[in-house]
C-alpha cells in the first residue's frame, strides 16, 4: 500500500502556523483622541494603524504590517486632552493625545492644575503637529473680532477639553471673562449644528486645519474665521509661552478668502512613565518608519506635518525612557 505524505505535511504545516500565531502574545494599546468631527480622532486612526501588527500579520518586508508584532492599536473618541490625561493617569488608556499646554501643566501640577495632584507619571512619546486655534463666527452675528464676543453666544467645547482651557485663555487676553457672553460647552459638532440654527454666534475650536465639522458648517453657512491677533494675540504669548503665531491659510475653507491670523499649541502624544520601556521603544520606532511616513502624506492634512525633525519640538514634559532610546538611536538626542 502507497500513502501519499504531502497532504498530511501540509497539514501538520498549517497546524504549526496556527498554533505559532496564537503563540504569539496580543496586546491592546488605547489611544485617547478627541470627538469624531476635530482632527485628534483622524490622526489617531493613523497612527493606531501604523503601530499595529496583529498576530499573524504578513511581515512588514512582505508588504505587511509594520508595527509592533501582537500590537492591537485603537484610537478611543474622547472629550480631548483634560480627560486624556485623566485617563492615562487612571489607568483607562494607555496613550492619548494632548495640546502642549494641558500636558505641561498636568505634569508639573500648575496652570489648570494647580490644586489637584501633580500628573507627575506623565510623560511624552512626541510631539505631534501645530493645533490652530480657531475662532468660527456666523457672518450674521457680526463677530470680527475676539472683542465683538462680548453680548454673545458662544461655545467654549466641552469640560475635560484642552479647547475650553484655551478659549478661556484667549477671552481673558481680549480683557472678557464667561461674564460678558453667554458660554456654552458642547463640541464643535453639536455647536456647529446650533449655528445653523441661528442659536449660536461663534465657537472656539483647537485642532489642526481643515476641521471637518468647520468645513461641512462652511459650505452650508456664511462664516468668519475670526482672527486672534493683535493685542489680544500679545497678551497671550506674552504670559504663555507654549503658544506660538499661526496661519489659518486662504482657501481652507469655503469663503474664507485670505490669510487669517491665529495662534497655535502643540498636539503631543503623551503615556505613563508605567508603560514598559520595550514596548514604547517599539511603538516610537514603528511610528517614523517609512510605512508610517506614507500613511501620514496620504491619510489626512495635518499628516504631512508630523515629522520626526520637529518630535521633540515645545515639550514640556519628560520624554518616556523608551522614546528617549528611540530618539538618541536617531540621533536626535545628544
Amino acid at each position: 500500500m502507497t500513502f501519499n505524505f504531502k497532504p498530511l505535511a501540509a497539514a501538520v504545516a498549517l497546524a504549526l502556523s496556527v498554533t505559532g500565531a496564537a503563540a504569539q502574545e496580543m496586546q491592546f494599546f488605547r489611544i485617547g483622541t478627541g470627538g469624531t468631527a476635530g482632527t485628534y480622532y483622524p490622526i489617531g486612526g493613523l497612527i493606531a494603524n501604523a503601530i499595529s501588527a496583529p498576530p499573524g500579520s504578513r511581515a512588514c518586508e512582505d508588504g505587511g504590517a509594520c508595527g509592533v508584532p501582537g500590537l492591537v492599536a485603537s484610537a478611543l473618541a474622547s472629550n480631548g486632552s483634560v480627560a486624556n490625561v485623566n485617563g492615562i493617569i487612571g489607568g483607562t488608556l494607555e496613550s492619548g493625545f494632548a495640546q502642549g499646554d494641558v500636558a505641561a501643566w498636568a505634569q508639573t501640577g500648575t496652570g489648570i492644575w494647580e490644586g489637584q495632584p501633580a500628573a507627575d507619571k506623565l510623560r511624552a512619546i512626541a510631539n505631534l503637529y501645530p493645533e490652530s486655534i480657531h475662532l468660527v463666527a456666523s457672518q450674521a452675528s457680526g463677530i470680527k473680532s475676539v472683542a465683538d464676543l462680548k453680548g454673545k453666544r458662544v461655545s467654549l467645547d466641552e469640560p475635560g477639553s484642552g479647547t475650553l482651557v484655551d478659549a478661556r485663555i484667549i477671552l481673558e487676553g481680549a480683557g472678557l471673562t464667561e461674564k460678558d457672553i453667554t458660554p456654552e460647552f458642547m463640541k464643535p459638532d453639536a455647536a456647529a449644528d446650533r449655528m445653523r440654527d441661528g442659536a449660536m454666534d461663534a465657537f472656539f475650536f483647537v485642532g489642526g486645519y481643515p476641521a471637518g465639522a468647520i468645513a461641512e458648517l462652511a459650505s452650508q453657512l456664511p462664516v468668519t474665521i475670526v482672527p486672534i491677533d493683535g493685542a489680544a494675540a500679545d497678551s497671550v504669548t506674552g504670559k504663555y509661552t507654549f503658544f506660538a503665531q499661526d496661519t489659518v491659510p486662504a482657501g481652507t475653507y469655503k469663503g474664507q478668502d485670505a490669510d487669517v491670523k491665529t495662534l497655535s499649541v502643540g498636539a503631543q502624544w503623551v503615556t505613563s512613565a508605567d508603560q514598559p520601556e520595550e514596548l514604547i521603544y517599539q511603538i516610537t520606532k514603528a511610528l517614523w518608519n517609512d510605512a508610517t511616513r506614507a500613511q501620514f502624506d496620504a491619510g489626512h492634512a495635518k499628516g504631512k506635518m508630523i515629522r520626526k525633525e520637529t518630535a521633540l519640538n515645545g515639550l514640556g514634559l519628560p520624554l518616556h525612557p523608551g522614546a528617549e532610546r528611540y530618539y538618541r538611536e536617531a540621533g536626535l538626542l545628544k
